[in-house]
């Protein structure tokens, strides 16, 4: 059951260690698509309407309290993050500066090109879509084994040193970022729920459907 899963496997384009900045065509190729899939998630979410992601509020609801800008918050909480990585013993790799790059460029194209649905029935198919689309992208780019972004290196480390099962972590982990952000005064929607609850099985079920696919 991928809901159990607690390791992200390693196929044939796996690097073997995550610090490589010199890795085979098929690991870069897989590392940077689904680096897109991630990020087009990311925008589908933002075009839907529905709500920013948890750590969009943890971001906005830190803002409201002190004199920065949100996107300056965001900017700390990453560096935070990243400082975290160190007890878990989780380090920087390509796929760390990938990530920032192309998620950033992915959300960009997304508000430019996909409209936001005029029927809020069709708001909250597209928020689910992109939860989906995150939790598949975001297996992939892991699976490839070249580091990750400040969220998803957490999320790995916290599997490691709890053992529980990678989409109970990453469940844990959104649904407290929100809880936060929420109570600091962000603003939730439907859709930052569907990401906090559902982006944890999305993972899991994407690294089953990797595992499965190319092992």
């Amino acid at each position: 059951m991928f809901l159990k899963i607690k390791r992200v496997p390693k196929v044939n384009w796996s690097s073997e260690k995550p610090y490589n900045f010199k890795p085979k065509f098929s690991t870069l190729f897989f590392c940077c698509f689904g680096l897109m899939l991630f990020g087009l998630g990311e925008g589908l979410l933002i075009v839907s309407f529905t709500g920013a992601s948890p750590w969009s509020v943890l971001a906005q609801g830190i803002s409201l309290n002190v004199n920065l800008s949100i996107g300056t918050i965001t900017l700390l909480i990453s560096i935070s993050v990243l400082i975290l990585w160190i007890p878990l013993g989780q380090k920087l790799g390509m796929a760390t500066i990938l990530n920032a790059l192309i998620i950033a460029l992915m959300i960009d194209i997304c508000i430019k090109f996909f409209p936001t649905p005029t029927n809020y029935f069709n708001q909250l198919i597209l928020a689910l879509v992109s939860v989906i689309t995150v939790g598949i992208g975001g297996s992939i780019y892991l699976v490839s084994n070249l580091g990750a972004g400040p969220r998803d290196g957490l999320m790995v480390g916290l599997q490691v040193k709890t053992n529980l099962p990678i989409a109970l972590v990453r469940a844990l982990l959104e649904i407290s970022v929100v809880t936060i952000g929420w109570y600091l005064g962000g603003t939730v929607g439907i859709g930052t729920l569907l990401f906090a609850f559902g982006i944890g099985p999305c993972i899991a079920l994407g690294l089953y459907l990797v595992d499965k696919t190319f092992n």
